[in-house]
């Protein structure tokens, strides 16, 4: 079943966003993460890493050799960090 063509998800295996086209998270999806992940900024942290994991190897998979993007940076670089 796939997203309706409003949701900023991603699209597999580009790492597109379905809605906007642009590399994922676009910034919609960014903060409707921020916002699901309220109070709960390492969940978000591990939801991210899983999917900058997955990201990696799917593109990996679709051009060999290439140079990798630096997926940490778009994938979690974006998240804020609160010091107690």
């Amino acid at each position: 079943m796939s997203a309706p063509l409003h949701l900023h998800v991603p699209s597999r295996p580009t790492w597109r966003c379905r809605a906007c086209g642009i590399a994922w998270p676009c910034s919609p999806a960014k903060l409707r993460l921020l916002a699901k992940y309220r109070g709960d900024m390492p969940g978000l942290m591990v939801h991210l890493v899983t999917l900058r994991e997955e990201a990696a190897e799917q593109l990996a998979q679709q051009n060999p050799g290439a140079q990798s993007t630096d997926l940490h940076r778009r994938f979690t670089d974006w998240v804020p960090v609160r010091s107690h």
